[in-house]
């Protein structure tokens, strides 16, 4: 579901420009997190509604007499997606990347409505910067830590 943010013609007079970097910065990374959660979400719900489906195939090929190759290879199916959904981690990287897309958002709104850390602040855009970007490198500081635990995991080599 697509959410809509009306601003308001008060609003309207606290966005910055197109030309602030801050803001730009801000819509840019929403954007981005956004995009990716949706696509994380659709490849680990895909993956999985295959493993379903290929599993609950499994008995009734069996019941059916099916070539045991064909029983085997649906097994085999099974163990190559959850495969896939571990090495890529897109369960992890869609619920990861939807929270910090609506950290950004929460920022968003506390810039837009002058309040939290906004309110008093000698500097807003330089603050939101700071914000926006602190999010960001957490964000991508964490998973860089996870990618590097799952390839020692997997005993790759990072």
């Amino acid at each position: 579901m697509e959410r809509v943010t009306e601003i308001t013609t008060d609003e309207r007079e606290s966005v910055p420009s197109a030309e602030s970097p801050a803001w730009a910065r801000l819509q840019d990374q929403i954007g981005w997190y956004d995009a990716k959660s949706k696509l994380n979400q659709r490849w680990f719900k895909a993956l999985k509604v295959c493993q379903i489906v290929v599993a609950a195939a499994i008995p009734v090929t069996a019941a059916a007499s099916a070539p045991l190759a064909v029983i085997g290879g649906g097994g085999a199916l099974i163990v190559v997606l959850e495969g896939l959904q571990q090495l890529e981690q897109y369960q992890q990287n869609w619920t990861t990347y939807r929270a910090t897309c609506e950290r950004l958002r929460h920022e968003q709104f506390l810039f837009l409505a002058h309040a939290g850390p906004f309110a008093n602040a000698p500097d807003p855009e330089a603050l939101l910067a700071e914000r926006v970007e602190g999010l960001v490198s957490q964000e991508h500081a964490a998973w860089a830590s996870h990618r590097e635990e799952s390839s020692k995991q997997m005993g790759g080599e990072g």
